[in-house]
């Protein structure tokens, strides 16, 4: 997975597949790629920067599984 903003155009692109793009749906400025196989591979969000608090800065954490119980 890759996340790229672009402050040129004002889009934060989310690559989750590298595969070709073959449809893109677009729904109020959020852009979804799909490949062939209609798996979405990518998003991007046009203009940025008036949806999200601040595109320069990105926050990640991965959620810890919680114990099974015996």
């Amino acid at each position: 997975m890759n996340i790229t903003y672009d402050p040129s155009v004002d889009i934060l692109r989310i690559i989750l597949d590298d595969s070709e793009i073959d449809e893109s749906e677009e729904v109020e400025g959020i852009i979804m790629d799909y490949n062939p196989a209609g798996k979405l591979v990518g998003i991007e969000i046009l203009d940025a920067s008036k949806q999200v608090d601040n595109p320069y800065v990105m926050n990640y954490s991965v959620a810890q599984e919680k114990a099974s119980r015996p």
